[in-house]
């Protein structure tokens, strides 16, 4: 048997954490199994449903790198098609039509909590005669639900899980103005996109043993069910947005990058010994639904980031630059020629130290803006009269300088600091800010190196010339 999954979101708001996850779940056992992972649309709530959410749901797999085969499907389109089948349950007996009023409808499960039994629909209409039907209401239509028995899934990750027909009522399959319920349209839709696995969340197991059952009336085989848990927040809490549930493109724009919440989003509800770092080839090769949990997992942005800081640092350079350069336009730097060169060659000691993409452009930074350079606030206190007289002395000794490397570098800086009588270290500080804009960057004597003799003369005249204004944007 060939596998089909789909993963089927409602576009009524952003492409949300669980969502992301169960999408990749399904492309991971599709790609594991030489299979289909197809996408579906579920616009069938018009009011919420908005083509600015598809789009961002597009984008956020496209982002994820989840690609799908063959054209998506919306679901609203084919409502004909799930009235169709409503209509041909009722013309073999298997769904029926019901009158009972909204407060009818309320009335009974009044009763039924009263009596300590679950809220459902009693069959009043199951076998009644249509002829005794009010006039003014248009009647839903509801499936024939098995009544005794029991309807047992085997879940690919709960296991086997039984409930009693009892506890299942006629569910309704279209509403009074004839238009098809949600568990109508995701039946008919897998069973006519040949869907063999459904993988979705724990919080749909109970529309499972219902969708079975209308399954089985439509006459078709029911596909194999895989209800994964929630994402839980910190506190064990469901995830919501106080824990940080924000959709896929916040974390895209926090700098993190789609290798590492792939990595993550796999790792929450599902295992490979205790490998934690886990490439998506190797996620293809491995994965299966027998190693995903059946507790809840637990949302940790500080694992997320650091598993961001390591797939940062096994990024190519020249990628790196690409993905930052919109941060850095958003900074007001464009990025020339000399900037591409002088981030290339300095990207090694930048990425090392950075967890984000945004942590990166803001690192970067210095090496591409324009002369003067800002200067961070608490950075410019380090560049007082003594020292920008310090920096004119150094700016010296370098000018001289012929091999513009680290170790010539830093020879010449330690000598100029021997000759003249001063520890090194009343030279190096002020000398990054000068150069960087900040206490904190790479080595002093790559970052000089990268910059090249003229920028680095240049950057040190400017300071010495206390021509170096404050930074806003940078820290």
């Amino acid at each position: 048997m060939s596998v089909i999954v789909r993963f089927a979101p409602s576009p009524t708001g952003y492409l949300h954490i669980g969502g992301a996850r169960t999408a990749l779940f399904n492309w991971l056992f599709a790609r594991s199994k030489g299979g289909k992972f197809l996408l579906r649309i579920e616009d069938t709530d018009r009011a919420r449903s908005t083509e600015d959410a598809i789009e961002k749901i597009f984008d956020g797999l496209r982002w994820l790198g989840l690609d799908w085969d063959d054209e998506p499907v919306f679901q609203f389109a084919r409502a004909a098609r799930h009235a169709e089948v409503a209509h041909r349950l009722l013309a073999e007996g298997k769904a029926y039509h019901c009158w009972s009023t909204p407060e009818e409808l309320e009335a009974m499960r009044a009763k039924a909590r009263a009596e300590g039994r679950q809220p459902r629909y009693d069959g009043t209409w199951r076998d009644k005669d249509p002829a005794l039907a009010p006039e003014g209401v248009k009647p839903v239509v509801r499936l024939k639900a098995a009544q005794t028995g029991e309807t047992t899934v085997q879940d690919m990750v709960q296991g086997e899980v039984t409930v009693p027909n009892a506890q299942l009522d006629d569910m309704v399959l279209l509403r009074g103005d004839g238009t098809p319920t949600y568990m109508l349209s995701v039946v008919v839709d897998d069973a006519d996109m040949g869907i063999t696995h459904v993988i979705r969340g724990d919080d749909h197991l109970t529309n499972t043993f219902r969708q079975v059952q209308l399954y089985r009336a439509m006459g078709v085989e029911p596909p194999v069910f895989g209800h994964i848990p929630l994402i839980h927040g910190p506190d064990g809490a469901k995830l919501s947005k106080r824990h940080g549930a924000l959709g896929v493109e916040a974390y895209r724009e926090m700098g993190m990058l789609p290798e590492a919440m792939r990595n993550y989003l796999m790792r929450l509800g599902w295992s490979h010994g205790d490998d934690d770092v886990i490439s998506t080839a190797q996620a293809v090769e491995w994965f299966d639904m027998g190693h995903v949990g059946r507790s809840p997992s637990r949302f940790d942005m500080q694992k997320l980031t650091s598993l961001n800081a390591h797939w940062l640092r096994e990024c190519a350079d020249e990628d790196l630059i690409t993905k930052i350069e919109a941060y850095l336009e958003e900074a007001g730097i464009a990025l020339d020629q000399v900037g591409v060169q002088r981030l290339t060659a300095g990207m090694a000691g930048l990425k090392a130290r950075c967890r984000t993409l945004v942590e990166l452009a803001e690192a970067a930074a210095f090496y591409v803006e324009a002369r003067p350079i800002r200067i961070a606030t608490d950075a410019a206190k380090l560049l007082d009269p003594a020292a920008r007289e310090r920096l004119a002395g150094v700016a010296a000794a370098l000018a001289s300088v012929e091999e513009w490397d680290e170790a010539t570098l830093e020879a010449a800086c330690r000598a100029h600091a021997g000759e003249a009588g001063i520890g090194f270290g009343k030279i190096a500080q002020p000398l990054r800010v000068a150069l960087t804009g900040s206490t904190v960057s790479p080595g002093l004597f790559e970052v000089m190196a990268v910059l090249g003799k003229d920028e680095v003369l240049a950057r040190l005249d400017d300071a010495a010339a206390s021509r170096n204004p404050e930074k806003s944007a940078r820290k």
